[in-house]
């Protein structure tokens, strides 16, 4: 019986120590989020502002270039 208690311990800190590496990923990805966020932020309305800059000029010209 000495064995199968070794063995549920041992399967309990693994257990353990995936919730903590999944916990630590999470947190980077959170403040990697928050670190990036202003420029991503930007690059996106920079892109959709082209994007709607090029489809009002196809407009203005017909869909001519």
């Amino acid at each position: 019986m000495k064995g199968s208690s070794s063995v549920r311990s041992q399967k309990g800190q693994g257990m353990t120590e995936y919730i903590l590496i999944v916990a630590l990923i999470a947190l980077f990805v959170i403040a990697g989020v928050k670190f990036f966020s202003k420029n991503t932020e930007q690059g996106f309305k920079d892109a959709g502002d082209a994007v709607s800059g090029e489809v009002n000029k196809a407009i203005k010209h017909g869909g001519k270039n």
